[in-house]
């Protein structure tokens, strides 16, 4: 029985490293996923352009000193943070799923997989010919397999759940953020000022303008509730992606990799 199982070993070994290899699907799918960390990225920079520009807002008309000159915009000044922090998290994915695709080109290496093939099959020789292998070789052979196959089987794992539980939440979450930017200037925007206005024409263009400021920008952060939302459901997400998941699929692996080396003769040894 230990024979035959370490002939499937064998030819698993060789067919995933050799004819069947599923790193061009991994890295198809690392790279839509790093696609969407730049388009989120690219629209939270964009809101955060917009949203930096109506926090500075100022209302001067004060010649010699005298008159009126206040910033409504500072009200923004707590979204345009959060903006800020969701765009550093945004960069932070991205540079996960660029991590993702140097391993898959280590692991997808030619080099790699004769590695893996060369100490699979020196294990497999100690394990035919004694019925166990030294310590440190089941310790190499489980390392080289989880580099030559964790990482594509866990982004392709990782993009599974992705399409079946996230998909809609992402577009539906995504939209309402690349949409924000133009409620921000369509709140904000105000006619340009006369060439050689003086002091009193800009008063008097302001001062009936002055009692609406207010409203427009508490209108503003009353939309933010809801861009808030859907930042955090970005980065909820994006937080799954490429820490949580990511973690739980090479931990799964490399229980599986470990208990593949160990096989049949671990279990007569407890027996």
């Amino acid at each position: 029985m230990q024979r035959a199982y370490l002939l499937l070993v064998a030819i698993a070994v060789f067919v995933g490293c050799w004819l069947a290899p599923i790193d061009a699907p991994a890295r198809e799918q690392v790279n839509d996923g790093l696609k969407r960390a730049l388009t989120t990225f690219a629209a939270a920079r964009a809101l955060g352009a917009v949203v930096s520009v109506a926090q500075g807002t100022q209302v001067d008309a004060t010649p010699g000193g005298v008159g009126v000159s206040f910033a409504p915009g500072q009200a923004l000044k707590p979204l345009n943070e959060l903006i800020e922090q969701f765009a550093a998290i945004m960069l932070a994915a991205s540079v996960s799923f660029g991590i993702q695709l140097m391993l898959l080109s280590i692991g997808a290496h030619e080099l790699m997989s004769y590695l893996v093939c060369g100490v699979a099959l020196v294990w497999i020789a100690a394990r035919w010919r004694r019925g166990h292998a030294p310590r440190w070789l089941q310790s190499a052979l489980i390392g080289l397999l989880l580099v030559r196959f964790a990482v594509p089987l866990s982004a392709m794992a990782n993009e599974g759940v992705y399409r079946v539980f996230m998909a809609g939440e992402y577009q539906m979450a995504l939209s309402g953020i690349e949409k924000s930017p133009a409620a921000v200037v369509d709140a904000t925007q105000e006619a340009p000022s006369a060439q050689g206005e003086g002091w009193k024409e800009r008063i008097e263009r302001w001062l009936p303008k002055l009692p609406n400021l207010k409203a427009t920008y508490d209108q503003i952060l009353q939309s933010a509730s809801d861009w808030a939302e859907r930042i955090v459901k970005l980065i909820a997400l994006f937080v799954l992606q490429t820490i949580v998941l990511p973690l739980a699929f090479l931990f799964i692996a490399w229980r599986l990799a470990r208990a593949a080396v160990r096989g049949p003769a671990a279990a007569q040894a407890s027996a």
